[in-house]
């Protein structure tokens, strides 16, 4: 059996309609590469991520998908060989990783970080939709205890908030921070709440707090911090598929829950259902956010129920191609904001006004290295679209020079 085509699509998506407004201010509508692959026995792989180099996809031509097993080249095209070999030894890709361990994988939801109203909003939804967690990246242009507060008030009994501090840009003490959080019962964990490179901080915050310590960023390529116990459960992101097999094996051998987080479609989630499903200590719950999109290129929707979606049986990776779709989203026009002004209030009346430059401005303000801010601070903030007045012009302008407005 050889790979004799594989068939690149570039597709445009869109969030589905009730939070749009807040994702498309923090990022513009992302787009993604759909692989299909094709051996000269008839069979069909699918894979999704990244855009990669001709030069990349000449290296899957020609081969036999079993040549790629442990794959460390692509994380599309290698989910793509997974759903070729699966298919063709008549098998569910997680037996291609080793015994099942699982017959459901816990799942999250995620959004951004936004006004408190919002932020319930999306505890109601996404625990409606079978959901048991949310995660989201914490901003310094909204307060995460009023937040948190508002989250409370809604959700369910069980449903719990993972908290994303990665990249910590704030002047907050990270253990305080961390007390005042663990006061609701909602408050699931911490990721990355401290600088990774400073393990031994993360050993004592660990010791310390009421809340389960997560490690995204991993200084020592999750090694030998792994074994130090500098966390509680690790994430995972993006990695190769042979790479992310020795690691599970580090993580099994100090018995240390663990997840994986490729965001994607539902091609991406179901790679993600068969690895966590043959990885002994994948329990911690994994996150794709193929939940925040209007439409997917598959026909199958992989949800949850209780917070957990179960493992696909059929050959490969379990979903099918809906050909039609595919060459919609390939020609799909998607229109986000071009510009507007993020306006802060304090609770003592100042204002904060600033441009947002790019999506992880609203997380990480600190790369514009203008002013320190806080994530508990008094303060909420709303988005200032362009309305055409002179009041919106003259700002823009001004913080086009300024960068940052700050005015009582």
């Amino acid at each position: 059996m050889k790979v004799s085509e594989i068939e690149k699509h570039k597709i445009a998506l869109k969030y589905e309609d009730w939070h749009a407004y807040q994702l498309e201010h923090y990022s513009p509508t992302p787009g993604r590469t759909v692989y299909v692959v094709h051996t000269d026995e008839g069979l069909v792989g699918l894979g999704e991520g990244g855009d990669e180099e001709q030069e990349v996809i000449d290296q899957y031509l020609g081969s036999n998908p079993f040549d790629w097993i442990g794959d460390e080249l692509s994380l599309p095209l290698g989910t793509a060989m997974y759903d070729l070999m699966g298919q063709a030894a008549g098998v569910p890709v997680y037996k291609l990783f080793g015994q099942k361990f699982r017959s459901w994988v816990p799942m999250g939801s995620w959004t951004v970080s936004t006004h408190p109203t919002r932020m319930a909003e999306a505890v109601e939804r996404f625990a409606a939709r079978g959901y048991t967690w949310l995660k989201y990246h914490l901003s310094p242009f909204e307060n995460v205890i009023y937040q948190t507060e508002a989250m409370q008030e809604v959700a369910p009994e069980g449903f719990r908030i993972h908290y994303d501090l990665t990249g910590v840009s704030t002047d907050n003490h990270i253990p305080e921070l961390a007390d005042q959080l663990a006061r609701f019962p909602i408050a699931g964990c911490l990721e990355d709440a401290l600088d990774a490179r400073d393990i031994e901080a993360s050993i004592e915050l660990r010791r310390r707090s009421k809340l389960p310590i997560v490690r995204h960023q991993a200084p020592l390529e999750t090694t030998f911090e792994v074994m130090q116990g500098a966390a509680d459960a690790y994430i995972r992101g993006h990695q190769k598929i042979g790479v992310l097999v020795r690691q599970a094996g580090l993580f099994a051998a100090g018995n240390i829950p663990f997840m994986v987080q490729n965001v994607g479609g539902h091609i991406t989630r179901a790679m993600v259902l068969h690895m966590m499903a043959a990885f002994p200590t994948a329990t911690f719950h994994a996150h794709n956010d193929a939940e925040v999109f209007k439409y997917d290129v598959v026909e199958e929707r992989l949800e949850p129920v209780n917070g957990f979606v179960r493992v696909p049986e059929k050959p490969g990776l379990g979903v099918t191609l809906d050909r039609d779709e595919l060459e919609r989203l390939a020609n799909l026009e998607v229109s986000t904001p071009s510009q507007w002004i993020i306006k802060t209030r304090f609770k003592n009346g100042t204002r904060l006004y600033s441009i947002n430059h790019g999506g992880h401005f609203l997380v990480r303000p600190t790369f514009d290295r203008q002013i320190p801010m806080r994530y508990d601070a008094p303060l909420e903030t709303e988005y200032w679209d362009d309305d055409g007045s002179p009041e919106y012009r003259r700002m823009f302008a001004r913080l086009e020079r300024e960068r940052l407005v700050l005015e009582n």
